[in-house]
């Protein structure tokens, strides 16, 4: 018999008992005969490596449990072995729901994160840094390749004197108007006074929307010291002048030096792309530990993609602080939820091909996997698009499910580590360092320039304790200057959420 696994014992939303289907962790063929959980089974289809199989049957109209919540509505009867999937499930999602202030009494059992801290560049604001870096910044897309070249430069002219020298460009600033011209020049701002910078130069062109001026003083918490600011078309040599402020910049941040600082000092991003249908039973659960541990530590992990909460929200919800922070959530989640409706489109049509390829059939599935990367603390704080941490604690931030237009959204908010998990593996990487989390051992074996840590290995015995803490070895070993694979390889972007008229 063949052993097939749905999320394990140890998982933080753990194996329930009224779950209709279990994960095969191997191509299964039709007529194999399956243990599931002590349940002999016989397979009545051919069923993929990350795929559902029926472990009970269901009428057609009924609902389709996993993790312990409904994933879908069954299309048409599904028999004990049938092979679970877009096929004979559908989504349960239509619309904006009513949701209600339920606080859960449940608390987290994670033990606290070992060690004291990691070794970090505390700025002037009191936020600490893991990197201390120069980036270069843009108003506008017109000086985007400018300020390449000028960081390219700087990089080859001050090579070893600080951490390095990285350009994010970007094609917006012109031709904005009303919260779409905002949210660019917040989301700049962010990145401005982020504390992995030792030091930014942001260049304008002049005659642009997102005006220097504008940004600069919309952002209040920039070290005056360690900013430089021109516009080009007011210079002669904008390389020549580029080079000056950011070897003067060089020249203060060279002088920083690690200190141990604790952990509640530590920012991290929660994100998933590229899911298969191991995300919710071995990456995103794993994560979820990293995420209490810090914030029991009294750090800040931050959770986005808010679209990928739709059909997991109540999950969410019930571990609102208060009733400000529950109010906070339903309106972030509602307004996404209109921001697909007034454009005319699906609520549900989330899950990409990729995603459908490893196994997760719905938005709900998708949902309840993604939410797991929060853990079980207590929900603090919910922030909008381009607004920064606040209070210590689990937080929880307006942005889209994209990887890139979340990730850079996460940096700006104050993630010092971004930890990314994927089923099906990305090169990509951001402006804060980014670990990429397999959720399968083939992919960590497949692609070992692109993943950091393997949680496939919660399949194969080790437990998710015992996981846990080697990936929060990793993450204070990371925030403490170690490379990700994302930074050996040049792996560096940002993206801003476009959501208006240009003109």
């Amino acid at each position: 018999m063949t052993q097939i696994l749905s999320p394990p014992a140890e998982s933080i939303h753990g194996v329930d008992a009224r779950d209709h289907v279990a994960t095969a962790l191997r191509d299964i063929a039709a007529g194999e005969t399956l243990d599931l959980h002590g349940q002999t089974v016989v397979a009545r289809d051919d069923i993929p490596k990350g795929h559902k199989i029926a472990m009970r049957a269901v009428a057609a109209g009924g609902d389709v449990l996993k993790y312990g919540w409904p994933i879908g509505r069954a299309t048409r009867a599904i028999a004990v072995g049938d092979h679970v999937h877009v096929h004979n499930v559908e989504t349960r999602l239509s619309g904006v729901e009513d949701f209600r202030f339920q606080p859960s009494a449940l608390e987290a059992t994670i033990p606290p994160a070992a060690g004291a801290g990691f070794m970090g560049y505390r700025r002037k604001s009191g936020r600490v840094g893991t990197r201390n870096e120069i980036w270069v910044l843009c108003t506008v897309g017109c000086v985007a390749n400018t300020a390449r070249r000028i960081a390219d430069k700087a990089n080859a002219r001050f090579a070893g004197r600080v951490d390095g020298v990285y350009a994010f460009p970007h094609p917006f600033g012109c031709s904005q108007l009303g919260d779409d011209l905002i949210h660019t020049r917040k989301l700049i701002a962010g990145l401005a006074a982020h504390p992995n910078a030792g030091g930014v130069l942001i260049l304008g062109l002049g005659c642009e929307n997102n005006q220097l001026k504008a940004l600069l003083e919309s952002a209040p918490d920039l070290d005056p010291d360690r900013l430089r600011s021109f516009t080009t078309q007011m210079v002669e040599d904008e390389f020549e002048d580029g080079l000056a402020a950011i070897e003067a910049l060089v020249e203060i941040a060279e002088r920083d030096r690690r200190e141990l600082s604790p952990l509640s000092d530590l920012v991290i991003g929660l994100k998933c792309g590229g899911s298969d249908g191991f995300s919710g039973v071995t990456a995103n659960p794993l994560v979820g530990r990293i995420a209490d541990k810090v914030s029991d530590a009294g750090g800040t992990p931050v959770l986005t993609e808010i679209p990928e909460i739709f059909g997991a929200e109540q999950m969410l919800l019930t571990r609102a602080a208060s009733q400000d922070v529950f109010d906070g959530a339903v309106r972030v989640v509602d307004d996404f939820k209109r921001y697909f409706i007034d454009n005319h489109q699906p609520i549900y049509e989330n899950p990409s091909p990729g995603n459908i390829a490893g196994g997760i059939t719905t938005l709900e599935e998708k949902s309840l996997g993604a939410v797991q990367k929060g853990g079980r603390s207590s929900l603090v704080e919910v922030i909008r698009y381009g607004e920064q941490v606040g209070p210590h604690g689990l937080t929880l931030l307006e942005a889209p499910g994209n990887d890139a237009v979340s990730s850079t959204a996460l940096t700006a908010a104050g993630a010092t580590v971004i930890l990314f998990t994927t089923g099906r593996g990305t090169p990509l990487g951001f402006p804060a360092p980014t670990l990429k989390i397999a959720s399968n051992s083939a992919l960590a074996a497949r692609k070992p320039g692109w993943i950091d840590f393997d949680a496939g290995v919660v399949l194969s015995g080790e437990t998710m304790d015992d996981a846990a803490d080697s990936l929060m070895a990793l993450v204070v070993e990371t925030a403490s200057g170690k490379a990700t694979k994302a930074e050996l390889n040049g792996e560096r972007e940002i993206a801003i959420w476009k959501t208006g008229v240009t003109l």
